[in-house]
C-alpha cells in the first residue's frame, strides 16, 4: 500500500509492524531485527513516518534507546494534511484562472476542473471528518 502511495516499502513494513506489535512501542533495534533491515534503513524510514505524522518517538524513562509507536489520532492528522494540500491546489488553480481570465473558456477548462474539484473536497472533507469524530464518540459510549 505504501508503494502505491509513492512511499518506500520499508516505511510500510515499519508501520505495519507497529500496528500489530506487542508492546505497541518498539525500539530501532527491535524493528531492525524483526523486519530484517539495516539500522540505517530503520532510522531513515522512522524519520519519514514521523514527518508524515503516522508515528512518534517515545522516550522511556531510564532507557536511552529510541522507541517508536503509532501516533494517537494519526489518521486525523493525515486528514488535516490532505485538507491543507487540497486548499493549496485550490488556491493555485485560482491564481491560474486569474492569469488566463481573458482567454477562451476552452483554455480555462482544465484549470476550472482542477479548481472545482479541490473546492468541492475542501468543503466536503471537514464535514466527513466531523461525522467520523461523531462515529468514534458513539463507539466509545457503546
Amino acid at each position: 500500500m505504501f508503494e502505491l502511495m509513492g512511499l518506500p516499502r520499508m516505511a510500510g513494513r515499519i508501520f505495519g509492524w507497529l500496528l500489530i506489535s506487542q508492546p505497541s512501542h518498539q525500539s530501532s533495534g527491535e524493528l531492525a531485527e524483526v523486519l530484517q533491515a539495516s539500522k540505517g534503513s530503520i532510522s531513515s524510514m522512522t524519520r519519514l513516518l514521523i514527518q508524515i505524522g503516522l508515528i512518534e518517538r517515545l522516550p522511556l524513562p531510564g532507557d536511552r534507546r529510541d522507541f517508536f509507536q503509532i501516533k494517537p489520532h494519526a489518521w486525523s492528522q493525515l486528514h488535516e494534511q490532505q485538507l491543507a494540500r487540497i486548499t493549496a491546489f485550490r488556491k493555485l488553480s485560482e491564481r491560474g484562472l486569474d492569469l488566463v481570465k481573458t482567454q477562451s473558456p476552452q483554455s480555462q477548462q482544465r484549470l476550472r476542473e482542477m479548481h472545482d474539484y479541490h473546492a468541492f473536497w475542501e468543503k466536503e472533507l471537514p464535514q466527513v471528518n466531523q461525522r467520523w469524530i461523531e462515529h468514534q464518540k458513539e463507539r466509545v459510549r457503546e
